[in-house]
């Protein structure tokens, strides 16, 4: 054997007991698992810690961080071996070939996923059109296993250059875009993913390409996908109250398509059970319908760090988009003119979205979660209605003076809605449930404002340890075999003799997510949201260790899953 994990306590990702054993690899597979007899070319004591397979991420954002951190961290910390990029039909191929082409995607991602602009202008220079050529670059070496979906917005950007924001595509342009994500799904990219979600905007603040789309774009998209074995369909909604025009375009996408299709992500509040059982109502529906719908759950309540630099979600307002597209000067001064705030609080109560409309109904309700290092740090943890009393205003124009005051650099965020008891258990129920898988980590994004990458550890530390909502074997099979098998993944998910050597060493009565924090360790020296892992010690990808003792190795073992050959089709009944 080339590895060997002697004194293990194997949690082998099927939800049965543990059990004591040892583990042999050879190559890249897991060849013996119980009883090894043979040596190690090197073998590891465990001393009883805790082996479980590696855990399968299947919603993230890597695609432009894989160009300068191909450990896609901390995801690889947090136990994470395999990772699914190009969801929300946000992808950097394929491509056109015209410079103005990629610069809209690269601008598009910097807005939509809260990727300093800086960072993705000196890391991600593109030398690839076609999707082989994505993946290609990417194969130059990786962490963890990572497979793409093909995006819809980078789609319509190459066939229908500057057309594709405000129009929607001709029959030939539709035929066009589906003979590209035809080749790109046969270089391996592993299905298609779109967005009609409202808070998804460009750089410009114009809705992003994909929203401009047609049903019957959307539909014939979809049946493309379904030509190619071990694909499936990925969509984006910003909603919480689905009805007939949510259940029936995936239903019918999935249809279309006979493959799967996947959301995120499922509300889970106690005092948002209509919204819960209408998004969960959608699988019921498709399948009644010759169609698949599975819905992504979060590990913990979710909670949204909001700012004006970036203006994520804020610009969904009417009429706000505007003043946060302004370079930083402008947007400071803009900022402090009463007829612009004027319009700005004019825009809340224009929101047509139920959902937005009711996040910013009460601006006393946020609390200040950084508000600089000098007089105002005082303010951090306490609420914008606590400060506006303070300084005797109404809340939004407080939070503004606050704001222009600190140059920008203030977030701030509402209560996480769904901590309480009865949400912890509409949760867990939700993580056990056929029609859903636990996920919806959007890790490489949103770097500015939620912590969500660290679902892995969220759920162990949580979910099992701290809240006891399911054992150590349920929680294990929740990050690996559940997704491994709702996507298709070939040998992976469980630790059997055979499948691919993808493995997590930790420590269950320590396992958890540490303490989010800021680190401006992006290129450039941008800021992003981190957590460190707690209870993890090795973690091991196709027979190797990418980390040891909790750091890594330098080895790059990870491999790019391309459909057919790395993924199976699931069946949709």
């Amino acid at each position: 054997m080339e590895l060997v994990l002697r004194n293990a306590r194997i949690v082998d990702g099927s939800g049965g007991a543990a059990f004591k054993g040892d583990i042999g690899i050879e190559g890249r597979r897991i060849a013996a698992v119980g009883e090894v007899p043979a040596t190690g070319t090197r073998e590891i004591d465990l001393a009883g810690a805790v082996v479980t397979p590696g855990f399968i991420d299947v919603h993230t954002h890597y695609d432009a961080q894989v160009m300068w951190d191909p450990y896609l961290t901390p995801s690889i910390f947090h136990g994470v071996t395999t990772v699914i990029g190009g969801n929300c039909g946000f992808t950097l191929a394929p491509l056109s070939g015209r410079a103005e082409d990629a610069d809209y995607l690269v601008r598009m991602l910097s807005r939509v996923e809260g990727i300093p602009l800086p960072t993705l202008r000196k890391e991600v220079v593109p030398d690839w059109t076609d999707f082989a050529g994505y993946l290609g670059r990417i194969e130059r070496g990786i962490g963890p296993n990572a497979a793409f979906l093909v995006g819809h917005s980078a789609l319509r950007r190459s066939v229908m250059g500057d057309r594709a924001v405000g129009h929607e595509a001709t029959p030939d342009e539709i035929e066009h875009m589906a003979a590209l994500l035809r080749a790109a799904l046969e270089d391996g990219g592993v299905g298609f993913s779109t967005s009609i979600a409202v808070s998804h905007t460009d750089y410009e603040g114009e809705m992003v390409p994909s929203r401009w789309a047609s049903r019957d774009e959307l539909l014939r998209l979809a049946e493309v996908a379904g030509e190619f074995e071990g694909t499936w369909l990925e969509i984006a909604f910003a909603v919480e109250i689905f009805g007939e025009k949510e259940y029936a375009l995936m239903a019918d996408m999935s249809a279309r398509a006979k493959r799967f299709i996947n959301w995120n992500m499922l509300t889970t509040a106690s005092e948002k059970l209509d919204a819960t059982a209408s998004q969960l109502a959608a699988s019921d529906y498709a399948a009644a319908r010759g169609g698949m719908v599975v819905a992504l759950v979060p590990a913990v309540p979710l909670k949204a760090l909001l700012n004006f630099v970036s203006g994520f979600l804020l610009d969904t307002l009417p009429g706000w988009s505007a003043v946060l597209m302004l370079p930083t000067e402008e947007k400071i001064a803009a900022l402090q003119d009463p007829a612009v705030r004027a319009e700005l609080a004019a825009g809340v109560a224009r929101c047509e979205s139920p959902l937005f409309r009711q996040m910013f109904s009460d601006w006393s309700s946020f609390t200040l979660e950084d508000t600089g290092t000098g007089a105002n740090a005082a303010w951090r943890g306490r609420t914008v209605g606590e400060y506006a009393a303070h300084v005797g205003k109404p809340p939004l124009e407080a939070l503004l003076d606050l704001v222009v005051e600190e140059k920008l650099q203030v977030s701030f965020a509402r209560p996480p809605s769904g901590d309480d008891a009865e949400s912890w258990d509409i949760r867990a129920r939700a993580w056990q449930d056929d029609r859903c898988v636990v996920g919806a980590s959007d890790a490489g994004a949103h770097l500015d404002m939620i912590n969500t990458f660290a679902f892995s550890t969220q759920l162990l530390g949580e979910g099992y340890r701290e809240r006891g909502l399911l054992s150590l074997e349920q929680a294990v099979r929740c990050l690996t075999a559940v997704p491994a098998e709702r996507f298709g993944l070939k040998d992976r998910g469980t630790i059997a003799p055979g499948a691919w050597a993808d493995l997590v060493v930790l420590d269950p009565s320590r396992v958890g997510c540490g303490p989010i924090e800021t680190r401006n360790d992006l290129p450039g020296g941008q800021l992003r949201l981190y957590a460190e892992a707690e209870g993890i010690t090795h973690v091991i990808v196709g027979g190797d260790l990418a980390v040891e003792d909790g750091a890594l190795t330098g080895a790059l073992p990870g491999q790019v899953l391309r459909s057919g050959r790395d993924t199976l089709t699931v069946a949709v009944d």
